[in-house]
């Protein structure tokens, strides 16, 4: 317990400190985020639209623009998270690999990695929010910000998942642009006027619905922000099973007594590379 304890301590630091060395995902977030809300705000008509929201349960009126400005500070955050976390997934596999053949514990490192993406999702669901707060008015903040976590960590665990399956650089930055653009493109109520009972299926169904919610009625539909908790969890799960497969531990280096393995005598050898040989004193 306290060997994995350590594990997941060391891993999240390294893993916060790849994410900090970043700059181009700082700037996207500094930069971007309200940029691509300011663009909503002015490109966007000032026309009073009614949509239907399935979390309150009615029909909605709220001006275009404003609207807007929630779905593309949704797509904004997906985008974001889902970037940094494929790429720092993606470029550390390698070292992973070679910490789990060492012996590296698999359950802490991906843990670690999730909770960095939690960390990282709250901080842009803060930041977000304060940027829609000074730009609209917001009927509630808190239901508001937490729907911006779970878009956050809804595509935060999507490219965790990425990270960890695709092949190349390229793949994975074309499945996160496309899963987010389509996603956001049918959850945006300006954009998409027919009532499709799909969207349920797609990752931001639950955050747009709460945080559209949150920002034009006083309806808090809790619940839905399970469903990105949902999302997060099971592409969590699935980068789990995805770096088990492409993964080995120590103990499966070889079958010879020699490599990774406890002779009878109770005898402990060191793994294949230590420079040593034979069984540890």
């Amino acid at each position: 317990m306290r060997l994995h304890g350590a594990a997941f301590t060391e891993m999240l630091r390294c893993t916060l400190l790849s994410h900090l060395r970043n700059r181009l995902a700082l700037l996207l977030t500094i930069v971007f985020l309200p940029g691509w809300i300011a663009v909503a705000r002015l490109c966007a008509s000032d026309q009073v639209l009614r949509f239907s929201l399935d979390s309150a349960g009615s029909d909605v009126l709220a001006r275009a623009n404003q609207v807007s400005q929630v779905t593309n500070a949704l797509a904004a955050v997906t985008l974001v998270t889902g970037f940094v976390t494929f790429m720092q997934t993606f470029k550390a596999g390698g070292v992973d690999r070679r910490l789990i053949l060492a012996g590296y514990p698999r359950v802490p490192m991906l843990l670690a990695k999730g909770a960095a993406v939690a960390l990282i999702a709250a901080l842009l669901a803060l930041y977000t929010t304060a940027v829609l707060w000074v730009s609209l008015p917001v009927h509630q903040l808190g239901p508001l910000a937490l729907a911006v976590l779970g878009a956050g960590l809804a595509y935060g665990g999507i490219g965790l998942l990425l990270g960890s399956l695709v092949r190349g650089e390229l793949e994975g930055f074309f499945l996160v642009i496309m899963l987010s653009l389509v996603d956001t493109g049918l959850q945006n109520p300006v954009l998409n006027v027919a009532d499709l009972s799909a969207l349920a299926v797609f990752p931001l169904y639950g955050a747009n619905q709460l945080a559209l919610a949150a920002a034009f009625t006083t309806s808090t539909p809790w619940s839905y922000g399970l469903l990105s908790l949902a999302w997060s969890a099971g592409a969590g799960a699935l980068a789990l099973l995805g770096l088990h497969a492409r993964s080995r531990s120590h103990c499966e280096v070889g079958t010879s007594p020699g490599i990774g393995a406890t002779p009878a005598g109770g005898g402990r050898f060191t793994p294949l590379g230590s420079g040593r040989s034979g069984p540890a004193p």
